[in-house]
């Protein structure tokens, strides 16, 4: 809580400027992520800086995964590997339109 709410006060919300998921859509509608970006800014207000980062470190992981994808991408490459594997064995065979052979459209 601020001693002086110099914000309110003038009328300006300078939190919309830092956080990067409640600037002004396209549209009007809410981004992917402004849920996480949100429980992860309301989960550190007030801690101070080394307690938030101790203390909010699942809503900050959900946040970055939620806007890099990392965790995703990092699954799906292990998915491609496996089925590549299971292809070189002979246990799995991909269908035709997943090989580029798909039948000519009309």
């Amino acid at each position: 809580m601020p001693f002086w709410g110099l914000q309110k006060q003038l009328g300006i919300d300078v939190d919309n400027w830092l956080v990067r998921q409640s600037m002004p859509q396209p549209y009007s509608q809410a981004a992917a992520c402004h849920a996480f970006e949100r429980e992860w800014v309301e989960c550190g207000h007030g801690l101070g800086q080394t307690r938030a980062r101790r203390e909010c470190q699942l809503e900050y992981e959900d946040f970055m995964e939620c806007m890099n994808r990392t965790k995703m991408a990092q699954r799906l490459r292990i998915i491609l590997e496996q089925r590549d594997k299971m292809i070189k064995q002979g246990k799995y065979t991909p269908p035709d339109y997943h090989m580029g052979k798909e039948e000519p459209r009309p």
